[in-house]
Parts: structure tokens; sequence; C-alpha cells
């Protein structure tokens, strides 16, 4: 069991910080862009690609996109006709990985991501 911090060292993040974390998890809330920094936490891929496997219209997944890229959590390139996208660093892969396996906490007596040889004690 961990030790008691006195209450004095104990902070609380900035309002600021709140505020922005709350907007995250509220994009990250939705279920098809949790599909889509799922996909992505794999490898980049583009947006007809995305579309193709969440069977979803480009369109609907385009609208998800660029709520992604504007809450910073998905980056962009442009290749030709074709644009690609990708996680926009390696924390957006493990706030999805997290999320993904604590949800697996509260269905499963054990979490699947703690079978197999990557068993997380």
């Amino acid at each position: 069991m961990a030790e008691s911090t006195p209450l004095a060292e104990v902070s609380l993040p900035s309002d600021a910080d709140l505020d922005g974390a709350a907007e995250l998890a509220r994009l990250v809330a939705d279920r098809t862009r949790l599909a889509i920094l799922a996909l992505l936490a794999q490898r980049e891929l583009s947006v007809g690609e995305i579309a193709q496997k969440l069977q979803r219209p480009m369109a609907s997944v385009s609208q998800h996109l660029a709520k992604l890229r504007i809450g910073r959590l998905v980056s962009s390139r442009r290749a030709g006709t074709t644009i690609y996208c990708a996680l926009a660093n390696e924390h957006v892969g493990a706030l999805v990985t997290n999320i993904l396996e604590q949800s697996e906490h509260t269905l499963y007596d054990r979490p699947p991501h703690h079978e197999g040889p990557h068993q997380a004690g």
C-alpha cells in the first residue's frame, strides 16, 4: 500500500489543464472517434481505409477526423489526392490503450490484455 502524502503536498491541476483534459475526454468519448484512434494506434491510414474498416461513409469519417485534428489528437498529410492520418503523438496511443484496457476491467473477470505473452501481472 502506498504511503499517505500530507494534504499540503497534494496539488490540483490548473483550471486550464482540467478544462483541456475534459475536452479531450469528450472527444474520445465518441465511439466512432475512439474506433478511429484505435485503428490509427496500429499504423497510419488513409481516410478511405478508415472509412472502409469502420464501414462508415467517408464524409462521416472526415467529420470525425476534423474534430480529432482540431483537438490535436490526429495529424494528417496529403500524398497526391489521398489524405493519410496518424496519431499526433505517443500520448494519444497510450490514452487509447489505457481506455480500452480499463474498459476490459469492467467487462471481464480476467481482462483479455492480461492473457498471453504480454501478460501485465
